[in-house]
């Protein structure tokens, strides 16, 4: 199965924290996940509370888990509201689906893994993840 090098998640961290700055948003934290849920590299800028990762491990996790991100995620929620808290009580509470949740592809289609992105509005959240996944090659499903 394809799957997010840690050199690639890394890489990701880094566009994506940069991206943040270039906008003039507020400090981020930026997790990125393998196919199976689980972190593959983390980090939070300076300035950025420490609930932050909580926030983007289930921002990340929910896009992993439905196989959608989370702008996608919060439109289902929006118009199937108990769809959405159920599959989150499925998940013992560990989605959340707003934006900032991204899927990430390979160029063959292939879900590799989910960024999660925290700090600024969801919408910059994923302005920032989006830049960062397609700096290195991948396609962003936000």
């Amino acid at each position: 199965m394809a799957e997010i090098s840690l050199s690639k998640a890394r890489t990701i961290i880094t566009r994506t924290l940069a991206a943040g700055r270039e906008h003039g948003m507020k400090p981020l934290s930026v997790i990125v996940l393998d196919t199976g849920g689980h972190p593959k590299a983390f980090q939070r800028e300076d300035g950025s509370s420490p609930g932050r990762f909580a926030i983007a491990q289930a921002k990340a996790y929910g896009a992993i888990m439905m196989g959608m991100g989370g702008t996608a995620q919060r439109d289902r929620a929006e118009a199937q509201a108990y769809f959405m808290a159920a599959v989150n009580g499925v998940f013992d509470g560990k989605s959340l689906p707003v934006p900032g949740g991204i899927l990430v592809k390979n160029k063959k289609g292939d879900i590799i893994g989910a960024v999660g992105v925290t700090g600024d509005t969801s919408e910059n959240d994923a302005v920032a993840g989006v830049a960062g996944i397609e700096a290195v090659g991948f396609v962003a499903v936000p």
